[in-house]
Order: structure tokens, then sequence, then C-alpha cells
């Protein structure tokens, strides 16, 4: 479903970098730890969060434990709230990437399912360039998925066409 809340999106980046590597099953398992040990993914608040904070994060067995994960979800909500100061909202910069529709896929195959575009490439280089960290263009292109910026659900599935009556 497409997600224009930022504060959603942030949670979902911060997923999606933790995610980088791992299945997701191991992530939503551990998703509302997340919530918890990042203040409800607030970039405000975790855009603060120090070496105490970092710490405690890598101490906290119910999240991935990765250092430069953890360094990267705090990096990444600096370099969100940059945006928001540039563009008035992250919604209104990452989904001009798709010209503010979802980009609806044909997939009738297991086949046809993409792990990155040139859409997503190009979107991962201006996240790089603006600073931010683990979010190459193939987790870029699940945080798409995620978000509803790219609707691949397959064709005879019930909730496609509720999305393309959205827009």
């Amino acid at each position: 479903m497409p997600i224009h809340d930022d504060s959603k999106i942030f949670e979902h980046l911060a997923l999606e970098s933790a995610q980088a590597g791992l299945s997701w099953y191991t992530i939503l398992r551990k998703r509302e730890n997340f919530r918890i040990a990042f203040k409800a993914f607030d970039p405000e608040k975790v855009a603060r969060f120090g070496d105490k904070e970092l710490n405690k994060l890598l101490g906290n067995p119910g999240i991935i434990r990765n250092r430069a994960k953890i360094s990267a979800v705090i990096n990444n909500a600096q370099r969100f709230l940059d945006v928001q100061n540039e563009f008035g909202s992250f919604d209104a910069y990452i989904w001009r990437f798709v010209d503010g529709r979802p980009i609806v896929n044909e997939i009738n195959r297991k086949e046809d399912y993409r792990a990155k575009t040139e859409i997503s490439d190009k979107l991962s280089r201006d996240l790089k360039n603006r600073g931010f960290k683990f979010l190459g263009s193939t987790t870029v292109y699940a945080h798409m998925q995620a978000t509803g910026m790219v609707n691949d659900h397959s064709a005879n599935c019930f909730r496609r066409e509720q999305i393309i009556g959205m827009y």
C-alpha cells in the first residue's frame, strides 16, 4: 500500500537497512523490539542518539546488534531530517522518483519479479550522495515495494487492482 507518512517511511527505511543480508522473517520477528529501541522510529529522537544510546542498542538482544547497521539508522535519521528540511517532507522527496504515483509492474510469473530497477539505482545513488548508509539499490527497491511506490502485486492478486484504483 502506498505510504505517505514520514514516520512510517522512516520506519521502513530503518528496517530495510537492518535487513540487508538477512531474511525478512528475522526482522519482522524483531520489529516491535526495534520500535521500542528506536523510539517508535521518531527520526528527531533517533538523530540525537549518541554513544550512550549506541552502546545500549549493541547490548539489546531484541534487535540486530550490528554496530554498522545501528550507526546507519542513527546517521540515516540525521540525513532524513536534512531531506525533510530541504523538501518539506521526506514523502515529497522520495515520491518524486516515481512522479508521485506507484509504478505498476506486470507480474504474472515468479520470473517477473525484480530485485532492482533503474529507478532504485537512481534513488539509491541520490540517497548515498546525501550521506545515507546501508541503502543499496536492492534494499531501496524493497523499500519502494514496501511503501507502495512500486505495485508488484501479481496480476491475479486482489490488492493490485485496489491500489491501482487509489490513483
